[in-house]
């Protein structure tokens, strides 16, 4: 019986679904997968997928790797006599006779939509259907159970919530001092709730005594909109931009940071706060979605809709040195939890019954 892997979206670099993909397939050795990818991954039998399918090629990559997945994708499929195929996103060819298993990371665009919005009309018609055609679908955690059943209309026996995790050789406590700065990791779109973190901060007690460091790719969509609003609060000299941050340089920056501000409105997972507290860096983040499984009681859980919530949360870090401590111990000990062979061996414990 033979499973055929689809890696097709993923890149070579470590961010978001390609930090999955690539340490997933690491712990589905023992089911000596056939791989379908743009790069060569040692160890496995591999079959080249085009290059220009993943994000990096923004729509256009997007729509050429529908079409590859409907079209393409089950060629692999019949020429393996494949039993099974499974996909890190929830893609795979409808209306035909590929056995799938797929990886659902988030629906967040179902519940912040937009009107004619690409990503609005792909998770709620393309995505649905390929669901409901799936032998079974796992996810990041319970919140996104929950999403699947109630927009896609999918019973809850038909998913397996199965955490994600870090990289423990690289997220790691440095005991380093801290520095005068609060970080925030991710992008900037709308519901990753920047504008209240910033508003926070101006609102945080001397917070001329501070810096907030805003982590992430540019945006040029957002950031205009954030400038001004740093400008209008007359902290240019106190918020940074430091647009992509290198993987190598990651863990020292969160290890001296005061906390790690992640209020974001919506998130299937929430990586960021994992990779902050394997590094014993405190963090606030929400008391919505799927942060409150990842972070047990080893953050301050805020309602990531009010400022003034935020800026006590981040006032509580600044001054209170103990509470850093007993946050930065719990945080060690729940991060301890996570571990990439877990979710490799929950992933092959469900695709192996589908074989």
């Amino acid at each position: 019986m033979t499973i055929l892997v689809n890696l097709s979206p993923v890149l070579p670099q470590p961010t978001g679904i390609s930090t999955y993909s690539l340490n997933i397939i690491q712990e589905l050795r023992s089911l000596h997968p056939n791989v379908v990818s743009s790069f060569e991954i040692d160890g496995y039998t591999w079959h080249r997928s085009p290059a220009d399918l993943t994000a990096e090629y923004g729509l256009k990559g997007h729509l050429k790797r529908l079409l590859w997945t409907q079209f393409q994708l089950p060629r692999f499929y019949q020429n393996l006599k494949a039993t099974l195929l499974f996909s890190v996103l929830p893609e795979a060819p409808l209306w035909s006779n590929c056995r799938s298993v797929v990886m659902v990371h988030d629906l967040i665009p179902l519940h912040f939509p937009r009107r004619f919005s690409p990503g609005t009309l792909y998770n709620r018609h393309y995505i649905p259907q390929v669901l409901k055609q799936a032998e079974h679908i796992i996810c990041n955690s319970k919140a996104t159970a929950q999403d699947i059943v109630q927009f896609c209309g999918i019973a809850a026996d038909q998913i397996t919530s199965i955490p994600l995790a870090y990289d423990n050789q690289h997220f790691q406590f440095l005991d380093l001092p801290t520095k005068n700065y609060f970080l925030y990791l991710g992008r900037f779109a709308p519901y990753k709730n920047v504008q209240r973190a910033i508003a926070a901060f101006a609102a945080l007690p001397n917070h001329t005594d501070y810096e907030f460091w805003l982590a992430g790719p540019p945006d040029q969509r957002q950031l205009p909109r954030l400038q001004a609003q740093i400008e209008a609060l007359n902290l240019t000299h106190q918020i940074k931009f430091l647009n992509y941050v290198a993987y190598a340089d990651l863990p020292k920056l969160i290890n001296q940071a005061i906390g790690l501000v992640f209020p974001s409105l919506w998130e299937g997972f929430g990586l960021p706060a994992l990779e902050a507290m394997a590094c014993g860096t405190p963090v606030i983040t929400s008391n919505l979605s799927s942060l409150p499984e990842v972070t047990g009681e080893a953050a301050l859980l805020v309602d990531p809709y009010d400022v003034g919530a935020i800026a006590d949360a981040m006032k509580m870090l600044a001054n209170d040195t103990l509470l850093r401590s007993q946050l930065r111990t719990a945080s060690l000990d729940r991060a301890n939890q996570f571990s990439w062979a877990k979710t490799g061996k929950a992933t092959a414990d469900v695709l192996q019954r589908f074989l």
